[in-house]
């Protein structure tokens, strides 16, 4: 089965109301109408605790106040091991980036981020996607 990216249904973790505007801009440009959005990591566990079942990937904000988008990360691995994690930050450092790996992160965005750059690490998760759903 192949996933495209029209597919997908994405869960924006962002505590930006401009940030979380821009990007569903760009989700949608790429044809996703499926787009649910959190204010902070709390709201997203919340959320993805009684929806999981709807999101094929997780955007995540490193920065956000209650919870860190790592703090997230390490949450989501917990339960869903293999759900697609994007972490957006720009926090770019090494550390920053060696932190996210080793914590199961699938692709890391720095901000400012250009709608070609998401759009190819999008592909990469329906790729992904279609290769485990078989």
């Amino acid at each position: 089965m192949t996933i495209e990216l029209k597919d997908l249904r994405v869960l924006v973790v962002e505590d930006s109301f401009q940030t979380i505007a821009l990007i569903r801009t760009m989700l949608s440009d790429f044809g996703i109408t499926q787009i649910y959005t959190a204010k902070d990591g709390k709201e997203a566990l919340d959320f993805l605790g009684t929806c999981d079942e709807l999101i094929d990937v997780v955007m995540c904000d490193w920065n956000m106040p209650r919870m860190s988008g790592l703090e997230v990360l390490r949450q989501v691995r917990t339960v869903d091991p293999d759900m697609p994690f994007l972490m957006v930050t720009g926090a770019a450092d090494p550390e920053s980036v060696l932190a996210a790996k080793s914590n199961g992160v699938t692709a890391y965005i720095a901000k400012p981020f250009s709608a070609n750059v998401l759009k190819k690490k999008l592909n990469v998760v329906a790729r992904l996607l279609s290769v485990r759903r078989g």
